[in-house]
């Protein structure tokens, strides 16, 4: 039987984190430097816990290893991380291992990519996004030099936008903006750049040129995802992106919709509105700001209220 396991998110003070985590959803948790709420998690670093029912206080990456049959038997660690992120300043240009590099140099299954809904964003906010170096070498001389101006490529966003960030991909999320970010279940980063800025105890904050270089993609090769749309009659469900590691889609629900599981469990998040969401003939209120886990059964979570969800799918090579 289907079962829907609400998340306590889990939160990140940054150097670069604003209020919006707590003004735009309203979680009182979150401080005034409070960059990422980790919504649906598995990972050592911060696992969410199952809010109420059964498994009430368990942490998603317990219910993971003791509980298969919930996920359609799956095996490894918890594949996926869905987070809220707030950048009111600009976050370190930085770059993430793929899967091989991870597993080499730091000894953790996964490498990441990345995928990132904007929320909002402010009236000229951009990100980086790639760099101009033909080769390798190039990228180290630029680097080095610190012609950083000359090196990064950078692109406007506004809401709205997806953006999809594969592991090699040189990027930064610049300030005045917020997004929903899915991941690869991994908390590896090696920075680029980050502004000759002190953090949080008052030293410059490492830096990782080598791995950075090492992993980055060169030459860059911009990756835009083809985005379809289907009207069903209770939604609009727009199909953000199918990648190897996940399948992403966006849902703008009007009336009763059931968002079908394309695999065995189905991570969703409500980035704006409120309703109720019916399952098992129980009825549960639902809010900007809610993260869920959808289990593995035949029976189907039905949203309805004015909501808009993000809806994440583990893909064939998570």
């Amino acid at each position: 039987m289907t079962q829907l396991l609400k998340m306590k998110p889990v939160f990140k003070e940054k150097i670069w984190g604003g209020s919006a985590l707590r003004d735009r959803f309203g979680y009182r948790e979150a401080k005034n430097n409070t960059g990422e709420c980790w919504g649906i998690s598995g990972h050592a670093n911060g696992a969410t816990e199952v809010q109420g029912g059964p498994y009430d206080g368990m942490p998603l990456s317990t219910l993971w290893s003791e509980k298969p049959e919930l996920f359609g038997q799956q095996n490894g660690d918890f594949p996926l991380l869905v987070k809220l992120l707030d950048a009111a300043d600009d976050l370190s240009v930085q770059v993430h291992p793929n899967d091989d590099y991870a597993r080499e140099k730091e000894g953790w299954a996964y490498g990441k990519t990345e995928c990132w809904y904007i929320v909002h964003a402010a009236p000229g906010a951009e990100l980086v996004l790639g760099h101009h170096a033909a080769t390798r070498e190039e990228l180290q001389e630029l680097a080095e030099a610190g012609e950083w101006n000359k090196l990064f490529r950078r692109v406007n966003v506004k809401a709205g936008d997806f953006v999809y960030v594969p592991s090699g991909t040189v990027h930064a999320i610049g300030g005045g903006i917020t997004l929903l970010e899915v991941q690869q279940s991994s908390d590896i980063t090696y920075r680029f750049y980050d502004y000759d800025r002190p953090g949080q105890d008052g030293e410059l904050r490492e830096l990782h040129l080598e791995d950075s270089i090492a992993c980055s993609m060169v030459p860059h090769e911009d990756q835009t995802p083809p985005r379809t749309t289907e009207q069903t009659a209770g939604a609009t469900i727009e199909t953000l992106i199918e990648a190897p590691y996940f399948t992403v889609r966006r849902a703008l629900v009007e009336s009763e919709t059931a968002l079908a599981k394309k695999a065995s469990y189905q991570l969703i998040s409500v980035i704006d509105g409120e309703g109720y969401v019916l399952l098992n003939d129980e009825k549960m209120p639902v809010q900007k700001g809610d993260h869920f886990v959808v289990t593995a059964g035949e029976e189907q979570p039905v949203f309805a209220g004015t909501l808009e969800l993000i809806a994440a799918e583990p893909g064939e090579s998570a």
